[in-house]
Protein backbone atom coordinates (compact mmCIF):
# COMPACT_ATOMS: atom_id res chain seq x y z
CA UNK A 1 0.00 0.00 0.00
CA UNK A 2 3.06 2.10 1.00
CA UNK A 3 4.76 1.53 -2.65
CA UNK A 4 1.03 2.21 -4.49
CA UNK A 5 0.89 5.67 -2.47
CA UNK A 6 4.58 7.05 -3.39
CA UNK A 7 3.93 5.89 -6.92
CA UNK A 8 0.83 7.85 -6.53
CA UNK A 9 2.63 10.87 -5.12
CA UNK A 10 5.61 10.82 -7.67
CA UNK A 11 3.00 10.32 -10.66
CA UNK A 12 1.39 13.62 -9.47
CA UNK A 13 4.64 15.85 -9.03
CA UNK A 14 6.48 14.47 -12.28
CA UNK A 15 2.90 14.15 -14.11
CA UNK A 16 2.95 18.38 -13.41
CA UNK A 17 6.34 18.60 -14.39
CA UNK A 18 6.43 16.70 -17.86
CA UNK A 19 2.56 18.13 -18.66
CA UNK A 20 4.68 21.68 -18.43
CA UNK A 21 7.32 19.88 -20.78
CA UNK A 22 4.88 18.88 -23.39
CA UNK A 23 3.43 22.55 -23.44
CA UNK A 24 6.76 23.82 -24.00
CA UNK A 25 7.50 21.40 -27.05
CA UNK A 26 4.37 21.94 -29.04
CA UNK A 27 4.43 25.81 -28.29
CA UNK A 28 7.70 25.72 -30.46
CA UNK A 29 6.87 23.71 -33.19
CA UNK A 30 6.91 26.03 -36.21
CA UNK A 31 3.35 26.25 -36.47
CA UNK A 32 2.79 27.41 -33.41
CA UNK A 33 5.34 29.88 -33.15
CA UNK A 34 3.66 33.11 -34.21
CA UNK A 35 0.85 32.40 -31.54
CA UNK A 36 3.33 31.31 -28.84
CA UNK A 37 5.22 34.77 -29.07
CA UNK A 38 2.05 36.65 -28.49
CA UNK A 39 0.27 35.00 -25.73
CA UNK A 40 3.42 32.99 -23.73
CA UNK A 41 1.46 34.49 -20.34
CA UNK A 42 -1.64 32.28 -21.24
CA UNK A 43 0.80 29.31 -22.20
CA UNK A 44 3.80 29.33 -19.25
CA UNK A 45 3.58 30.36 -15.66
CA UNK A 46 4.96 33.78 -15.78
CA UNK A 47 4.77 36.72 -12.36
CA UNK A 48 3.20 39.68 -13.59
CA UNK A 49 5.35 43.19 -13.75
CA UNK A 50 2.74 46.35 -13.41
CA UNK A 51 3.38 49.70 -14.85
CA UNK A 52 2.99 52.80 -13.34
CA UNK A 53 0.29 55.10 -12.91
CA UNK A 54 1.94 57.70 -15.51
CA UNK A 55 2.70 56.89 -19.25
CA UNK A 56 4.90 58.29 -21.82
CA UNK A 57 3.65 58.93 -24.63
CA UNK A 58 5.22 58.86 -27.80
CA UNK A 59 4.02 61.31 -30.81
CA UNK A 60 2.71 59.49 -33.82
CA UNK A 61 2.46 60.39 -37.49
CA UNK A 62 1.18 58.14 -40.57
CA UNK A 63 2.99 55.54 -41.55
CA UNK A 64 6.12 56.69 -43.62
CA UNK A 65 6.88 54.79 -46.83
CA UNK A 66 10.15 52.73 -45.50
CA UNK A 67 13.04 51.52 -47.93
CA UNK A 68 12.48 49.80 -50.29
CA UNK A 69 15.41 47.65 -50.50
CA UNK A 70 18.37 47.24 -49.35
CA UNK A 71 21.55 45.74 -49.96
CA UNK A 72 23.59 42.77 -48.34
CA UNK A 73 26.63 41.22 -49.64
CA UNK A 74 26.45 42.92 -53.13
CA UNK A 75 22.67 41.68 -53.42
CA UNK A 76 19.75 43.82 -53.24
CA UNK A 77 16.93 42.60 -51.35
CA UNK A 78 13.36 43.71 -51.05
CA UNK A 79 12.36 45.27 -47.67
CA UNK A 80 8.73 44.19 -48.33
CA UNK A 81 9.51 40.68 -48.99
CA UNK A 82 12.39 40.58 -46.23
CA UNK A 83 9.51 41.51 -43.85
CA UNK A 84 7.27 38.89 -44.95
CA UNK A 85 9.98 36.17 -45.34
CA UNK A 86 11.28 36.84 -41.76
CA UNK A 87 7.95 36.39 -40.18
CA UNK A 88 7.72 39.31 -38.54
CA UNK A 89 4.77 39.74 -36.06
CA UNK A 90 5.75 43.69 -35.78
CA UNK A 91 7.60 46.37 -36.65
CA UNK A 92 7.78 49.42 -35.23
CA UNK A 93 10.02 52.77 -35.79
CA UNK A 94 10.75 56.13 -33.62
CA UNK A 95 12.98 58.91 -34.38
CA UNK A 96 13.18 61.60 -31.65
CA UNK A 97 10.54 59.88 -29.90
CA UNK A 98 7.58 59.99 -33.28
CA UNK A 99 6.14 57.21 -34.22
CA UNK A 100 7.26 57.18 -37.77
CA UNK A 101 5.46 53.43 -38.45
CA UNK A 102 4.09 50.92 -36.92
CA UNK A 103 2.59 47.96 -38.34
CA UNK A 104 1.29 44.58 -36.90
CA UNK A 105 0.92 40.93 -37.87
CA UNK A 106 -0.91 37.48 -36.62
CA UNK A 107 -3.22 39.48 -35.52
CA UNK A 108 -1.27 41.61 -32.97
CA UNK A 109 -1.72 45.07 -32.03
CA UNK A 110 0.10 47.95 -29.70
CA UNK A 111 -1.05 46.26 -26.71
CA UNK A 112 -0.01 42.62 -27.30
CA UNK A 113 2.92 41.12 -25.30
CA UNK A 114 5.62 40.20 -27.67
CA UNK A 115 8.02 37.38 -25.94
CA UNK A 116 11.68 39.00 -25.67
CA UNK A 117 13.35 35.38 -25.81
CA UNK A 118 16.80 36.87 -25.18
CA UNK A 119 16.23 40.65 -25.50
CA UNK A 120 15.86 39.84 -22.17
CA UNK A 121 19.23 40.03 -21.26
CA UNK A 122 19.18 43.70 -22.06
CA UNK A 123 17.11 43.71 -18.87
CA UNK A 124 19.19 41.83 -16.39
CA UNK A 125 22.22 43.74 -17.69
CA UNK A 126 20.12 47.34 -16.85
CA UNK A 127 18.65 45.23 -13.34
CA UNK A 128 22.39 44.57 -12.34
CA UNK A 129 23.65 48.14 -13.20
CA UNK A 130 20.62 49.53 -11.10
CA UNK A 131 21.67 46.98 -8.05
CA UNK A 132 25.43 48.33 -8.50
CA UNK A 133 24.38 51.92 -8.34
CA UNK A 134 22.53 51.24 -5.22
CA UNK A 135 24.96 49.25 -3.31
CA UNK A 136 23.55 46.04 -3.39
CA UNK A 137 26.29 44.96 -5.58
CA UNK A 138 29.86 46.13 -4.70
CA UNK A 139 31.52 45.83 -8.13
CA UNK A 140 31.34 44.04 -11.53
CA UNK A 141 34.68 43.05 -10.71
CA UNK A 142 33.27 40.36 -7.69
CA UNK A 143 33.57 37.17 -7.87
CA UNK A 144 29.89 35.64 -8.65
CA UNK A 145 30.64 33.11 -5.55
CA UNK A 146 30.38 36.12 -3.36
CA UNK A 147 26.46 36.45 -4.01
CA UNK A 148 25.63 32.40 -5.71
CA UNK A 149 26.83 30.16 -2.22
CA UNK A 150 26.01 26.91 -4.65
CA UNK A 151 29.29 27.97 -6.29
CA UNK A 152 31.90 28.12 -2.95
CA UNK A 153 34.48 25.89 -3.27
CA UNK A 154 33.82 24.91 -7.38
CA UNK A 155 35.96 26.21 -10.35
CA UNK A 156 33.16 28.55 -11.13
CA UNK A 157 33.34 30.25 -7.73
CA UNK A 158 35.43 33.21 -8.55
CA UNK A 159 34.44 34.12 -12.30
CA UNK A 160 33.95 38.14 -12.17
CA UNK A 161 30.53 39.28 -12.55
CA UNK A 162 31.73 41.54 -15.76
CA UNK A 163 33.04 38.36 -17.45
CA UNK A 164 29.40 36.96 -17.18
CA UNK A 165 28.30 40.65 -18.43
CA UNK A 166 30.38 40.43 -21.31
CA UNK A 167 29.53 36.41 -22.60
CA UNK A 168 33.09 35.40 -21.11
CA UNK A 169 33.09 33.58 -18.23
CA UNK A 170 34.58 30.61 -19.49
CA UNK A 171 31.88 28.13 -18.29
CA UNK A 172 32.87 24.45 -19.93
CA UNK A 173 29.56 25.24 -21.81
CA UNK A 174 28.24 24.69 -25.03
CA UNK A 175 25.38 26.69 -26.13
CA UNK A 176 24.48 24.40 -29.10
CA UNK A 177 24.51 20.89 -27.29
CA UNK A 178 24.33 21.29 -23.94
CA UNK A 179 21.37 23.59 -23.13
CA UNK A 180 18.41 20.83 -23.87
CA UNK A 181 20.15 19.15 -20.57
CA UNK A 182 19.93 22.29 -18.82
CA UNK A 183 16.61 23.05 -19.39
CA UNK A 184 15.44 19.43 -18.61
CA UNK A 185 16.84 19.20 -15.45
CA UNK A 186 15.66 22.45 -14.29
CA UNK A 187 12.30 21.61 -15.62
CA UNK A 188 11.93 18.75 -13.37
CA UNK A 189 13.01 20.47 -10.45
CA UNK A 190 16.49 20.97 -9.79
CA UNK A 191 18.18 24.37 -9.61
CA UNK A 192 20.09 26.08 -11.96
CA UNK A 193 22.59 27.22 -9.63
CA UNK A 194 22.89 23.65 -8.52
CA UNK A 195 23.26 22.70 -12.36
CA UNK A 196 25.61 25.30 -13.45
CA UNK A 197 27.50 24.27 -10.30
CA UNK A 198 28.67 20.83 -11.99
CA UNK A 199 29.99 22.67 -14.91
CA UNK A 200 33.92 23.32 -15.18
CA UNK A 201 36.04 25.94 -17.14
CA UNK A 202 37.36 26.10 -20.33
CA UNK A 203 39.16 28.89 -20.16
CA UNK A 204 39.92 31.76 -18.33
CA UNK A 205 37.35 34.41 -17.81
CA UNK A 206 38.00 37.46 -19.89
CA UNK A 207 39.90 35.74 -22.85
CA UNK A 208 37.22 34.01 -25.15
CA UNK A 209 34.06 35.40 -25.80
CA UNK A 210 31.33 32.48 -26.16
CA UNK A 211 27.44 33.29 -25.76
CA UNK A 212 26.10 30.98 -23.37
CA UNK A 213 22.92 31.59 -21.93
CA UNK A 214 23.98 30.08 -18.45
CA UNK A 215 26.18 33.43 -18.23
CA UNK A 216 22.66 35.28 -18.00
CA UNK A 217 20.94 33.29 -15.46
CA UNK A 218 24.03 33.53 -13.18
CA UNK A 219 23.35 37.46 -13.40
CA UNK A 220 19.87 37.08 -12.41
CA UNK A 221 21.28 34.63 -9.09
CA UNK A 222 23.25 37.49 -8.33
CA UNK A 223 20.90 39.97 -8.57
CA UNK A 224 17.96 38.20 -6.76
CA UNK A 225 20.84 36.98 -3.92
CA UNK A 226 22.14 40.58 -3.35
CA UNK A 227 18.65 43.06 -3.29
CA UNK A 228 16.19 40.01 -2.31
CA UNK A 229 14.16 40.94 -4.87
CA UNK A 230 13.07 38.67 -7.62
CA UNK A 231 13.91 39.76 -10.50
CA UNK A 232 10.19 40.66 -11.64
CA UNK A 233 9.81 42.82 -8.45
CA UNK A 234 12.97 44.59 -9.01
CA UNK A 235 12.40 45.22 -12.06
CA UNK A 236 8.99 46.32 -11.48
CA UNK A 237 9.97 49.15 -8.63
CA UNK A 238 13.47 50.15 -10.05
CA UNK A 239 12.77 50.28 -13.75
CA UNK A 240 9.23 49.48 -15.48
CA UNK A 241 7.18 52.02 -13.18
CA UNK A 242 9.77 54.64 -13.58
CA UNK A 243 9.75 54.53 -17.59
CA UNK A 244 6.22 54.89 -17.30
CA UNK A 245 5.37 52.15 -19.35
CA UNK A 246 1.52 51.56 -21.30
CA UNK A 247 1.11 47.78 -20.26
CA UNK A 248 2.09 45.31 -17.91
CA UNK A 249 4.71 43.02 -18.34
CA UNK A 250 5.07 39.45 -17.63
CA UNK A 251 8.39 37.11 -16.47
CA UNK A 252 8.37 33.50 -17.45
CA UNK A 253 9.04 31.32 -14.64
CA UNK A 254 10.85 28.17 -14.64
CA UNK A 255 11.30 25.90 -11.85
CA UNK A 256 9.09 29.00 -10.11
CA UNK A 257 12.08 31.13 -10.52
CA UNK A 258 11.95 34.18 -13.28
CA UNK A 259 14.05 33.10 -16.63
CA UNK A 260 16.68 35.11 -16.66
CA UNK A 261 18.63 34.46 -20.04
CA UNK A 262 15.18 35.08 -22.12
CA UNK A 263 11.55 35.16 -19.97
CA UNK A 264 10.37 38.46 -20.39
CA UNK A 265 6.52 39.29 -22.65
CA UNK A 266 6.59 43.00 -23.87
CA UNK A 267 4.23 44.96 -25.72
CA UNK A 268 6.74 46.57 -28.76
CA UNK A 269 6.12 50.34 -27.61
CA UNK A 270 7.59 49.67 -24.08
CA UNK A 271 10.95 47.98 -26.17
CA UNK A 272 11.20 51.51 -27.30
CA UNK A 273 10.74 52.77 -23.81
CA UNK A 274 13.35 50.27 -22.06
CA UNK A 275 15.91 51.26 -25.63
CA UNK A 276 15.18 55.11 -25.33
CA UNK A 277 16.57 54.73 -21.49
CA UNK A 278 19.94 53.87 -23.44
CA UNK A 279 19.51 55.94 -26.10
CA UNK A 280 19.59 58.86 -23.24
CA UNK A 281 22.63 57.39 -21.61
CA UNK A 282 20.27 56.51 -18.92
CA UNK A 283 18.29 59.54 -17.97
CA UNK A 284 14.26 59.48 -18.21
CA UNK A 285 12.67 62.87 -18.35
CA UNK A 286 15.20 64.19 -15.72
CA UNK A 287 15.55 60.98 -13.53
CA UNK A 288 19.43 59.13 -14.11
CA UNK A 289 17.84 55.84 -13.59
CA UNK A 290 21.00 53.82 -15.29
CA UNK A 291 24.18 55.99 -14.63
CA UNK A 292 25.97 57.24 -17.57
CA UNK A 293 28.86 55.31 -16.95
CA UNK A 294 26.92 51.73 -16.90
CA UNK A 295 25.57 52.57 -19.95
CA UNK A 296 28.58 53.84 -21.52
CA UNK A 297 30.39 50.21 -20.34
CA UNK A 298 27.72 48.37 -21.55
CA UNK A 299 28.62 49.54 -24.76
CA UNK A 300 32.26 49.36 -24.66
CA UNK A 301 33.72 46.76 -26.68
CA UNK A 302 37.45 47.11 -26.60
CA UNK A 303 38.44 44.30 -25.40
CA UNK A 304 39.38 42.25 -27.66
CA UNK A 305 37.06 39.36 -27.35
CA UNK A 306 33.91 41.91 -26.90
CA UNK A 307 35.11 43.12 -30.93
CA UNK A 308 33.12 41.79 -33.99
CA UNK A 309 34.64 38.51 -35.05
CA UNK A 310 36.38 37.95 -32.14
CA UNK A 311 37.68 34.40 -32.01
CA UNK A 312 36.10 33.78 -35.72
CA UNK A 313 33.20 32.12 -33.95
CA UNK A 314 30.41 32.30 -35.82
CA UNK A 315 28.59 33.50 -32.51
CA UNK A 316 30.84 36.69 -32.75
CA UNK A 317 30.40 38.28 -36.14
CA UNK A 318 28.85 41.29 -34.30
CA UNK A 319 30.31 42.93 -31.11
CA UNK A 320 29.10 42.14 -27.55
CA UNK A 321 28.88 44.68 -24.33
CA UNK A 322 26.74 43.92 -21.15
CA UNK A 323 24.50 42.02 -22.61
CA UNK A 324 23.92 44.60 -25.86
CA UNK A 325 25.22 43.90 -29.16
CA UNK A 326 27.40 46.36 -30.95
CA UNK A 327 27.74 46.11 -34.72
CA UNK A 328 30.75 47.35 -36.57
CA UNK A 329 30.44 50.83 -37.54
CA UNK A 330 30.76 55.22 -36.79
CA UNK A 331 26.89 55.26 -35.50
CA UNK A 332 27.82 54.14 -32.49
CA UNK A 333 24.08 50.97 -32.58
CA UNK A 334 23.36 48.61 -30.77
CA UNK A 335 21.05 45.89 -30.15
CA UNK A 336 19.04 43.53 -28.45
CA UNK A 337 18.54 40.04 -30.03
CA UNK A 338 16.14 37.38 -29.24
CA UNK A 339 16.12 33.63 -30.94
CA UNK A 340 13.65 33.42 -33.67
CA UNK A 341 13.87 36.73 -35.30
CA UNK A 342 13.31 39.27 -32.29
CA UNK A 343 15.17 42.95 -32.30
CA UNK A 344 15.73 46.11 -30.48
CA UNK A 345 17.72 48.19 -33.02
CA UNK A 346 19.10 51.94 -31.94
CA UNK A 347 21.03 54.38 -33.69
CA UNK A 348 21.93 57.24 -31.56
CA UNK A 349 23.41 59.42 -34.43
CA UNK A 350 19.64 59.59 -35.89
CA UNK A 351 18.01 59.22 -32.82
CA UNK A 352 16.32 55.76 -34.00
CA UNK A 353 14.82 52.81 -32.62
CA UNK A 354 13.89 49.89 -34.20
CA UNK A 355 11.68 47.33 -32.61
CA UNK A 356 10.52 44.37 -35.01
CA UNK A 357 9.33 40.76 -33.78
CA UNK A 358 9.47 37.37 -35.47
CA UNK A 359 8.66 34.16 -35.50
CA UNK A 360 11.06 32.99 -37.83
CA UNK A 361 11.68 28.86 -37.91
CA UNK A 362 14.95 29.82 -40.25
CA UNK A 363 16.77 32.29 -37.91
CA UNK A 364 19.82 30.10 -37.69
CA UNK A 365 20.46 31.01 -41.29
CA UNK A 366 24.20 31.86 -42.61
CA UNK A 367 24.49 35.44 -41.75
CA UNK A 368 21.10 36.40 -40.51
CA UNK A 369 21.94 38.73 -38.30
CA UNK A 370 23.92 40.98 -40.27
CA UNK A 371 21.22 40.86 -43.12
CA UNK A 372 18.94 42.73 -40.06
CA UNK A 373 21.44 45.06 -39.43
CA UNK A 374 21.52 46.04 -43.17
CA UNK A 375 18.03 46.41 -43.03
CA UNK A 376 17.83 48.19 -39.83
CA UNK A 377 19.91 51.06 -41.38
CA UNK A 378 18.38 51.12 -44.58
CA UNK A 379 15.23 52.05 -42.55
CA UNK A 380 17.03 54.33 -40.47
CA UNK A 381 18.75 56.13 -43.86
CA UNK A 382 15.55 56.40 -45.60
CA UNK A 383 14.31 58.95 -42.31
Amino acid sequence: MAVIFVMAVLGLFFGKKIKMLYISLNSFKDENLAHTFQHTPEIQPTKKISKGEGEFQFLKENNHVLADEFTFEGVLYSSEEFIEDTKTLGLLVIQDDVIKYEKYFSGGDETTLFSSNSMGKSFVSALMGIAVSEGYVDSVEDPVGKYIPEFAGTELENIPIRACLQMASGIDFDEDTDMSGFSMRTLMGTSAMKVISKYGMQEEPCTYRRYLSINTEILGEVITNATGYSLAEYMEEKLWKRLDTAQDAYWTLSNGKELAMGGLSVSLRDYARFARLYLNEGNYNGEQILTKEWVRDSLDISAEYSKPGANNDAYNAIGYGYQWWIPEGESGEFMAIGVYGQWIYVNPEKRIIIVKTSADPDFMEKNYELKHVEFFRAIAGGL
